[in-house]
């Protein structure tokens, strides 16, 4: 083993780690996306004063990997959003930090990042905003809202990349966007251009028939998801003369707050070989004893068709604890692809390094666990039995996951093949 090389004053050490060499090319690959002026972090990193102001923190937080947030359990699956720090990266912040948070050379920063400007797509080509602001108020529960807007497109679109921006973002619980095709009997005697709840449109006793829909998700939004960006030749379709229905989960936080929330799009100019479609395993009829530290709610399904997997996106309320999916095999072997310890302020997408290629037949399980004890910060009631329900005090189970299939088959189609071994819709 060699020896360190000593000079006079004893063994020489590695430079400190300075700023503009060192620790700003970690910031921009892995931090900017959020840490910048009007993104979700809490301080932008952009410049060196800025950064040094928080080097203490930037050294804990990355230490003990709460940040960047990710949440997949290590070695199950590879992920090609994955943000993680290297162990060489942390040790990068924590010397620069145990340094005094030096400058060093301005002239050794890597160039800018390229951001558009109040996006973290390219820059939309079309922009739809709820026409009528919602005004949420100060404290107590609001029920759904929607707002439905027409898109007025003559031909059918493919969008590559989409992205979904509240303007209050403090109180949204989740947004999703659907696509309600020319015909669809789907809330027909809603408003266009107005909110609306499904009590004041189809009475309490209906409500059912506004949450529950077969059109295609075109996106969905919670706190710490990502915009969509779709692989090469692959995008989502929105059918000529198609209205977008923008479905707003708003919670209160003890300040009343205004949000008109957009939707941001980049279109393909060319079809593209393969069209993305939202798919969700969802169970509603579970009941969580209360307090209870790890209950266990399951679903299955199959493919009705062959397809390619892509990404997963897992939804649970403050109660959520784990959440799994996983290949059904032969004799009930179990094949995990994705283990979430779950966090409700950070709902993250996960997007497989390597799309799997999934035959008819294939039956998907997903599996969530919940702690409806008094040992969970969050929880707002231990002493209750929790169900599904819309609000965060209620609880919910739905494991979406996006597929890759033939451009020419959408989802009613889809669903419609019987290949072999194939069991349709569940």
């Amino acid at each position: 083993m060699l020896a360190p090389t000593r000079g006079p004053y004893g063994p020489k050490s590695a430079p400190a780690p300075t700023f503009y060499r060192d620790v700003l090319p970690i910031l921009q690959q892995h931090c900017q996306l959020c840490h910048r002026p009007g993104e979700i972090g809490p301080m932008p990193l952009v410049s060196y004063a800025q950064a040094r102001a928080y080097a203490a923190r930037i050294q804990k937080m990355t230490t003990a990997r709460k940040m960047p947030p990710w949440f997949a359990v290590p070695g199950i699956g590879q992920w090609a959003n994955d943000p993680s720090l290297t162990a060489a990266q942390i040790h990068t912040l924590a010397a620069w930090a145990e340094a005094g948070a030096p400058a060093g050379d301005a002239r050794q920063a890597p160039p800018p990042p390229h951001w558009t400007r109040g996006w973290n797509i390219s820059p939309p080509q079309a922009v739809f905003r709820l026409p009528q602001p919602v005004k949420l108020p100060a404290s107590g529960q609001v029920e759904y809202t929607y707002e439905i807007v027409p898109t007025g497109f003559r031909h059918g679109r493919w969008v590559e990349q989409a992205e979904i921006r509240p303007s209050a973002r403090a109180h949204v619980h989740h947004a999703v966007v659907y696509v309600r095709p020319p015909g669809s009997s789907w809330l027909k005697n809603a408003p266009l251009g107005k909110a609306f709840t499904p009590d004041s449109l189809l009475g309490g006793h209906h409500s059912s028939a506004a949450l529950w829909t077969t059109s295609d998700i075109l996106l969905v939004y919670a706190p710490g998801s990502a915009p969509a960006r779709y692989g090469p030749e692959m995008g989502k379709y929105i059918p000529a003369g198609s209205d977008l229905v923008f479905q707003m989960h708003y919670t209160t936080n003890g300040h009343p707050a205004t949000d008109q929330t957009r939707l941001g799009l980049v279109f393909d100019p060319r079809p593209p070989r393969q069209r993305v479609i939202t798919l969700q395993l969802t169970n509603d009829s579970f009941i969580i004893p209360p307090g209870v530290r790890n209950y266990r709610v399951e679903v299955h399904g199959t493919l009705p068709g062959d397809a390619t997997l892509l990404s997963f996106f897992p939804h649970m309320h403050l109660r959520g604890k784990r959440f799994e999916y996983n290949l059904v095999g032969r004799g009930g072997r179990i094949t995990p692809l994705l283990r979430v310890n779950y966090n409700f302020y950070w709902q993250r997408s996960y997007e497989l390094a390597k799309p799997m290629k999934l035959k008819a037949g294939t039956e998907l399980q997903a599996v969530a666990w919940y702690d409806n004890s008094k040992h969970n910060p969050h929880n707002p009631d231990p002493s209750v039995a929790v169900r599904w329900g819309d609000q965060t005090s209620d609880e919910m189970m739905v494991g979406f996951f996006d597929l890759a299939v033939p451009a020419q088959v959408d989802k009613w189609a889809y669903f419609a093949e019987r290949k072999p071994g194939g069991a349709g819709r569940r």
